[in-house]
């Protein structure tokens, strides 16, 4: 059984484009991860890692 799917307005596309570079703004290490649902998107998550410099965790 397939259920038909509701086209996506050009109102709609422009939305999810903005969402994407929301999330990818100012991202300097991570992820973005788009999660689609029955050919539309459903979840935008990002994952950001920040990276701590001169804290290796060894002492002199």
């Amino acid at each position: 059984m397939s259920i038909p799917l509701k086209p996506v307005s050009a109102e709609d596309d422009a939305s999810i484009l903005r969402e994407v570079q929301n999330a990818l703004a100012g991202l300097r290490f991570g992820a973005v991860e788009i999660t689609v649902h029955n050919g539309q998107v459903v979840q935008i998550e990002r994952k950001e890692k920040f990276r701590l410099h001169g804290s290796t965790g060894k002492t002199q």
